[in-house]
């Protein structure tokens, strides 16, 4: 085992087929690292069951369930009841991910929008965080996420932030937070940069997206949870910050947002 400090890879996708063939391996390697925790994401409720069953197996592992946006139009709509009945086991910790996709679905944003409402009254009745999706829509996406708070407030991340400005104050003024995920660490990313530069560090996750979006040296490559400290060490720059001192700080932002995985 590796005295690196603990870290928590706060988004991934351990169901997709690209684990299929090693899963056990790909979480032992994060482990390895430092990643003593992982939140994998269930984006279509007919697979929760089988999300929920590698959360099960794997004890450094909990999950999250929702409707991805761009699967809204074609899965069935949820409901609250059947969010909050989900929410009900140990190991699931987050609502989502949920959201509003409009660069590559925007012809189902009705039913987006709607969705999403959904899941944020689901958030609020749990008591667990929102896990939100965002591309390409931010004017409705800051408007919706302000309406469904003020009606019922819940917890949030703005996961694999990379929308604007406007979108991130938006956030940060609800007592959101954003997840730095490897995009922040492209070199042609220093807009989103200095966007998380100028967040309070007590706001700030991180996560790998995996398997998508791996940070150098393994750009273009399958993303894996292990990767999650390549990210975070860009991150602790981006603060100016050490890296066990940042870790340390993502590692209290995690447990005070997510606090049934603090728990378990």
């Amino acid at each position: 085992m590796t005295s690196s400090p603990k870290i928590t890879d706060s988004h991934c996708h351990l169901d997709f087929p690209d684990f299929d063939h090693a899963r056990a391996d790909y979480i032992g390697r994060a482990v390895e690292a430092g990643v003593h925790r992982m939140v994998t994401i269930c984006t279509r409720l007919k697979n929760e069951p089988s999300v929920r069953a590698i959360a099960e197996e794997f004890a450094p592992v909990f999950y999250a369930a929702g409707t991805h946006p761009m699967s809204a139009a074609e899965e069935p709509l949820t409901s609250v009841e059947a969010l909050c009945r989900m929410a009900e086991h140990p190991k699931m910790v987050g609502i989502g991910e949920t959201g509003l996709d409009y660069h590559y679905t925007a012809e189902s944003k009705d039913i987006q929008q709607k969705s999403l409402r959904i899941h944020c009254a689901a958030a609020a009745e749990a008591g667990l965080p929102l896990i939100i999706h965002a591309r390409a829509a931010d004017e409705d996406m800051a408007r919706i996420l302000r309406e469904e708070h003020d009606n019922a407030a819940f917890g949030c991340v703005m996961h694999c932030f990379s929308s604007g400005r406007d979108l991130a104050e938006a956030a940060l003024d609800l007592g959101f937070y954003l997840s730095m995920s490897g995009i922040g660490t492209f070199p042609k990313s220093q807009e989103i940069r200095d966007i998380f530069a100028s967040a309070p560090v007590d706001r700030i996750l991180v996560e790998t997206d995996a398997p998508y979006l791996a940070p150098p040296p393994f750009r273009g490559k399958q993303n894996e949870p292990s990767y999650v400290v390549h990210t975070a060490k860009v991150a602790a720059e981006v603060f100016g910050l050490g890296y066990e001192a940042f870790a340390q700080q993502c590692e209290a932002n995690f447990e005070r947002l997510f606090t049934k995985a603090a728990l378990g």
